[in-house]
């Protein structure tokens, strides 16, 4: 698979880690990842209160999801984040550059009123692109 990012002049340089798009070039399998939240796997909620704590919390759960799959966070090629508070932006991101280190996945964040548990800050789902096995 060959994953590039693609961008325009004629659109503002990103103000986040993600691309403005992403171009893959693949014969694999696409995986869609559920929404992760900080949920941990003993049940618990990691970083009730702390958005760096809970951003970690669900990247490793994005990690996990996709290595199963038998990739890569190298192969998520797109993320959708719900936050609670918008405000949180650059402390998501500044955690989201820790684990997406290769071309960043296309992305949109939206501020959502309500989880499906009062503690959760964050949740993202995301949509990546395995390649075909040799």
């Amino acid at each position: 698979m060959s994953k590039t990012e693609v961008r325009s002049e004629k659109l503002a340089v990103p103000n986040g880690h993600f691309s403005q798009a992403t171009a893959i070039k693949a014969e694999g399998t696409m995986v869609f990842i559920s929404g992760m939240t900080a949920r941990n796997a003993t049940g618990g909620v990691t970083g009730v209160g702390d958005v760096s704590a809970q951003t970690h919390q669900v990247c490793q759960n994005l990690q996990g999801a996709v290595e199963a799959a038998g990739g890569t966070m190298d192969d998520i090629v797109r993320v959708d984040v719900y936050v609670r508070n918008m405000e949180d932006f650059k402390a998501i991101h500044a955690v989201r550059t820790q684990y997406f280190t290769g071309v960043a996945p296309a992305s949109t964040m939206v501020e959502v009123s309500k989880f499906v548990n009062k503690d959760y800050l964050i949740e993202i789902n995301a949509i990546a692109v395995l390649p075909q096995a040799s």
